[in-house]
């Protein structure tokens, strides 16, 4: 069965978000969604700005709603898929946010006959977004599309029972996509406790055995970074010559992929480099679990790769000199995400020196319960690590059915 083709604009309307002055933000205050928080296939609540409450009360008109479907009128081009322009995220928490400009908010007309996740599940499908970037004017580095350019669009109109049952089936895969994600938080909520009771309660194992000797454990001893691990920055082959990213199938980390990841584990990279891009800058081949840690502009976020990868000078990667301390330096980097963001510094944007880091202060427990960490962390990294790979599989399916039901090739 095909289905019939109808223009998007008879069917939704697209609310774009509210130009809020700069001197409308606040340190504290309601939380504004901005285009880089529209990070596929959620909205995210990382690196937030805020406006007061009385500008706030003045906008209500832009205030989201929980499972809202969002998309960026702003971002790259197809070069740069993780920030591609025209990419759609759902709302998936509960609290007070407002729209910002250039963020277009997605809703079904009165009386159209069509399911707000069936046109969420149309739009997000790579070729649409292949589209829209088509229609998109501005810079070389920033592609801009208007409401205009979404309405025109055209889709796969079934009947909306039609809709429904697509949608539910396209759901099925994630809602599985969901409960492994939770199952993923709940396992990094885990070890965040177990670090905090060992290391910050000191009840390791142990402990009624072991005399507190000036707040420290006997036995444990303080160290600088630079004597637990090298720590190591990176580089970006020039952009100039296609022959460094053309066809490469080296993972280059850059923050963003960070920054958009859902969790600490890392599957792949959104840009790869050639071998002659990586001998040609001061990127460094990094060897599988080197702890990555986003040092510029966007300071203190975590990743974990199973795999070598080479990052952007955007990095503070951390090779630890003996593998029994990998996971307790880890989480005691994740502890101290604050104290790493005060001792960053810069006019352009915050950075902290490779020279601050290495001089950092650290507390290395005794042999024996350093390992004892490794045997309970190491296992739910693992599962972690299967939970991602196992979401990556759910989603390759999804995608690949869902524009056969789209276009009637699989009949429901």
């Amino acid at each position: 069965m095909i289905y019939k083709e109808a223009k998007l604009g008879d069917y939704v309307d697209i609310l774009s978000g509210f130009a809020f002055k700069t001197k409308d933000f606040v340190e504290k205050g309601v939380p504004i969604i901005k285009i880089k928080n529209i990070s596929p296939p959620s909205v995210t609540l990382e690196d937030l700005s805020y406006v007061s409450n009385e500008v706030a009360e003045k906008q209500k008109k832009f205030v989201l709603s929980y499972d809202d479907v969002l998309i960026a009128m702003t971002g790259s081009h197809i070069n740069q898929w993780a920030s591609v322009v025209g990419r759609v995220a759902r709302v998936k928490y509960s609290d007070i946010t407002l729209l910002n400009q250039r963020v277009g908010k997605i809703t079904i007309k009165e009386n159209a006959e069509a399911d707000i996740n069936y046109i969420y599940y149309f739009l997000s499908q790579d070729e649409i977004k292949i589209k829209l970037a088509a229609k998109a004017g501005g810079a070389a580095n920033q592609a801009n599309i208007s409401p205009t350019h979404i309405k025109e669009l055209t889709f796969p109109c079934p009947d909306y029972d039609i809709q429904k049952k697509i949608v539910n089936i396209l759901k099925s895969y994630d809602d599985l996509i969901e409960n492994n994600q939770k199952q993923i938080k709940l396992l990094e909520e885990a070890a965040q406790r177990l670090y905090k009771e060992w290391f910050v309660d000191l009840r390791f194992p142990g402990y009624e055995d072991v005399a507190i000797v000036d707040g420290v454990p006997e036995g444990w001893t303080e160290k600088n970074m630079a004597d637990v691990c090298d720590s190591i920055g990176g580089g970006t082959p020039s952009t100039k010559i296609e022959g460094y990213y053309r066809n490469g199938n080296i993972k280059w980390v850059t923050p963003t992929d960070i920054t958009r990841n859902n969790s600490l584990i890392l599957l792949d990279t959104d840009k790869k480099i050639t071998e002659d891009g990586l001998n040609n800058s001061s990127a460094k081949m990094l060897p599988p679990y080197t702890i990555l840690m986003t040092s510029r502009a966007s300071v203190g976020y975590f990743g974990l790769c199973e795999h070598e990868v080479c990052t952007n000078q955007g990095f503070i990667s951390c090779i630890p000199y003996k593998e029994n301390i990998r996971f307790y330096l880890l989480y005691n980097l994740m502890n101290r995400v604050d104290e790493i963001r005060t001792k960053a510094s810069g006019s352009t944007f915050l950075e902290i020196s490779k020279k601050t880091f290495r001089e950092l202060k650290i507390t290395v427990p005794s042999e024996y319960v350093l390992n004892e960490f490794t045997k309970q962390v190491y296992p739910m990294i693992q599962q972690m690590e299967v939970l991602v790979k196992t979401i990556e599989i759910l989603r390759e399916a999804r995608d690949r059915l869902l524009p056969k039901l789209m276009s009637g090739e699989i009949e429901v």
